[in-house]
């Protein structure tokens, strides 16, 4: 398994060979794991407070904030969180919680406002989390209002995405937890200059791990998807790059089979094959030869049994397309559409099933093989964070 950065076109030809020989890229060795860490509430308390509590992970994309005062709502597994643009172009983070009697202050999931007002009592807050109005504050009673605004979450952009730490009081250095390779990497996608043309979150009855797990796994493809993905795709067959806490690999579209047995030479095989990373805790990014697809999981803030689950299709505007605004709708409505039909239709009703099934009293240990790379490299990062 590799270790480095290898230039992309080797690691397409290695895949290639890969192919050639009905192998893929293997893990030292197969792993076992026991039902209940997708069930049982303490592991999910554990997971809420030392995973998504103390190492940073996306909540959004740049451009879902692209003016002074843009605001999104999201449900963190330990905190409810307003995310908002400043007026000096950064991003600040707030749990979404009026200081004086609790209640939420912005149910909408994205808006503008200069100013947060609780509907109860009408106290306000600037868009920079200070506590601006105290309602009727004469006859309320002295109060140190520096000491309640609003209480602020780790949060910085980075790569073209928001990143947070779901925990007052935290730091947040995402280059630091990305480490250098993957950090590079990312620096030279250009992310930050595409647009999240579609956005949606979905809740669903299934622990976040189960979600996480299927979407770095490329050994279902041809079982779970025949009619969709794997008339394009190669099932069982990954180069992986392992740069510890994250990993990249390249699955081979079935356009690159004209290549089995002739020698490309120096033709780029690039548009013959997908490429994922995956960025601990939760999120996996795919490139894709004209976009980006950016899927996220999280857990629910009380129940193991369930997660939200949120996909993001990234894209060139449309001045760096060249294409009219109608074509341009209609082709990543198109690819938007495709991509909903797979996980409703497909992906979702299996892992629901996966969910239930686990809690069977005697379902005994279940296996991790070593051909599960990326698998093996989210649960061997996973239990460093909760150990």
């Amino acid at each position: 398994m590799t270790r480095s950065i290898a230039p992309r076109e080797d690691r397409i030809r290695r895949t290639l060979q890969h192919l050639r020989d009905d192998s893929t890229d293997r893990f030292d060795e197969v792993a076992s794991f026991e039902p209940h860490e997708f069930t049982d509430p303490e592991v999910a308390r554990t997971e809420r407070d030392r995973v998504f509590g103390e190492v940073p992970s996306i909540i959004a994309h740049g451009s879902e904030l692209p003016r002074p005062n843009d605001f999104i709502t999201r449900q963190m597994p330990r905190n409810k969180v307003i995310v908002v643009r400043q007026k000096d172009g950064g991003v600040k983070a707030f749990v979404n919680l009026c200081r004086h009697r609790g209640a939420l202050l912005e149910e909408q999931e994205s808006g503008r406002c200069r100013l947060f007002s609780c509907g109860y009592h009408r106290w306000s807050y600037d868009t920079d989390g200070s506590l601006r109005a105290v309602t009727r504050d004469n006859t309320f009673g002295d109060i140190d209002r520096s000491q309640f605004g609003l209480v602020e979450l780790p949060c910085e952009e980075r790569h073209g995405f928001v990143w947070i730490v779901d925990r007052a009081g935290a730091e947040i250095d995402v280059a630091s937890w990305l480490g250098e390779d993957m950090d590079g990497i990312m620096s030279g996608y250009g992310i930050e200059k595409l647009v999240a043309v579609r956005s949606e979150g979905f809740d669903e009855p299934v622990n976040w791990k189960v979600m996480q797990d299927a979407f770095l796994d490329g050994y279902h493809i041809q079982y779970a998807h025949p009619n969709t993905a794997a008339k394009h795709i190669h099932t069982n067959v990954l180069t992986i790059e392992d740069f510890g806490r994250h990993c990249r690999f390249i699955a081979p579209r079935k356009t690159i089979d004209k290549y089995l047995d002739e020698d490309p030479g120096d033709t780029s095989l690039d548009k013959h094959i997908t490429e994922t990373h995956f960025l601990l805790p939760n999120s996996t990014l795919l490139r894709q030869p004209d976009h980006f697809q950016l899927l996220t999981f999280r857990p629910h803030p009380t129940d193991p049994g369930r997660c939200r689950m949120e996909m993001r299709l990234m894209v060139p505007s449309v001045e760096e397309t060249g294409m009219n605004r109608d074509k341009w709708e209609r082709l990543w409505d198109k690819n938007w559409n495709i991509l909903i039909a797979v996980l409703h239709e497909e992906d979702f009703p299996l892992l629901r099933s996966s969910q239930e099934g686990m809690a069977s009293a005697d379902g005994g240990s279940m296996l991790l093989g070593r051909n599960e790379v990326a698998n093996q490299v989210f649960r061997r990062e996973l239990r460093k964070l909760t150990s």
